[in-house]
C-alpha cells in the first residue's frame, strides 16, 4: 500500500493553518499539490492582479520544491478564474515566462465566481523525480 505524506513548503503555513488542509500530498511517485493562490505570507490576497498571479506560481513553485519537484514535471495543471476574459493576457504573461516552449503541461482552466477573495488559483499534479514508491 502506497503512503500518503503531508509536504509543506518553508514559511507557508498561515493558510493551510487557518483552514486545516496540506499544500500537498506525495503518493508514490505522484504529487497533488492543493490550489495555490496570490497570497502574501500572512494568508491575505495580493490586491494588484498580476502580482496576485505571480505569487501563486511563486506558491507553488516553492511547494513543488518541497517535494523535489520543478515545473518541469508537471503533468496535469488547473486554474480558476473570477473573470477568465479580461483576466487572460495578465495570466498569459506570467504562464508564458514559466512555460516559454514546449512540451507545455496539459491545462484546464475554470472561470469561477467565487475564490475566498483571491481571483486566480492553480493546482497541479507532478511526477516526482526519482521518487521511491
Amino acid at each position: 500500500m502506497i503512503r500518503r505524506e503531508a509536504v509543506f513548503p518553508a514559511n507557508r503555513h498561515a493558510l493551510y493553518e487557518a483552514h486545516g488542509y496540506s499544500a500537498a500530498i506525495r503518493s508514490g511517485d505522484l504529487l497533488f499539490v492543493s490550489g495555490q493562490v496570490g497570497s502574501r505570507e500572512d494568508g491575505t490576497p495580493e490586491p494588484d492582479f498580476a502580482r496576485q498571479v505571480e505569487l501563486a506560481f511563486a506558491n507553488l513553485s516553492a511547494t513543488l520544491a518541497a517535494a523535489g519537484c520543478t515545473f518541469d514535471d508537471l503533468i496535469d495543471v488547473t486554474t480558476f478564474h473570477t473573470d477568465p476574459e479580461a483576466q487572460f493576457p495578465t495570466i498569459m504573461q506570467v504562464k508564458e515566462a514559466i512555460f516559454p516552449q514546449p512540451p507545455y503541461p496539459n491545462w484546464t482552466a475554470v472561470g469561477v465566481n467565487w475564490l475566498a477573495g483571491f481571483d486566480f488559483e492553480i493546482k497541479v499534479i507532478a511526477r516526482i523525480p526519482d521518487a521511491q514508491a
